[in-house]
């Protein structure tokens, strides 16, 4: 396996610093690093981003996250290791990834449900930290950029 080209992110480092600076406002609202690192991995196996998915769960691991919260997020609704509020999160997660899949990209139940659990400024940290993987992943995987070299 090769990439199709250098991560435009490395070729364009104006891009990458605002990237990474834009994922890094997310952790400045009320939302737990742990959630956000949920969010993030799942969005990034939604998109198939293979060098997301390996980073983040290597990072998860290092905070001292269990595995099985970790391997559990791709099925999350079927295993006990989420919270409520994470759970809330982890659906915005889906419903903002596939935001063109339906009519009504985020239904009220759906914002309802995250309302319940964040605020006005968790809310954006969320809605952050979903915007920003979401880049991210689509870079990676449009120019097929290869997991391990983390």
């Amino acid at each position: 396996m090769t990439a199709r080209m250098k991560n435009p992110l490395m070729v364009l480092p104006e891009a990458m610093k605002a990237t990474i600076a834009l994922a890094m406002t997310a952790e400045n609202g009320s939302v737990p690093k742990s959630t956000l690192n949920l969010v993030v991995l799942r969005a990034s196996q939604i998109n198939g981003c293979g060098v997301c998915v390996d980073m983040h769960a290597k990072d998860m691991r290092k905070e001292g996250e269990p595995d099985e919260r970790i391997f559990g997020v791709a099925g999350w609704r079927d295993t006990p290791y989420y919270s409520d509020a994470e759970r809330a999160a982890l659906e915005l997660t889906e419903y903002v990834t596939r935001i063109a899949d339906k009519s009504d990209p985020v239904p009220d139940a759906i914002w309802a449900k995250a309302e319940e659990h964040y605020d006005e400024k968790g809310l954006s940290s969320l809605l952050v930290a979903i915007g920003a993987i979401n880049v991210f992943n689509r870079i990676n995987a449009t120019t097929r950029q290869l997991a391990g070299k983390y």
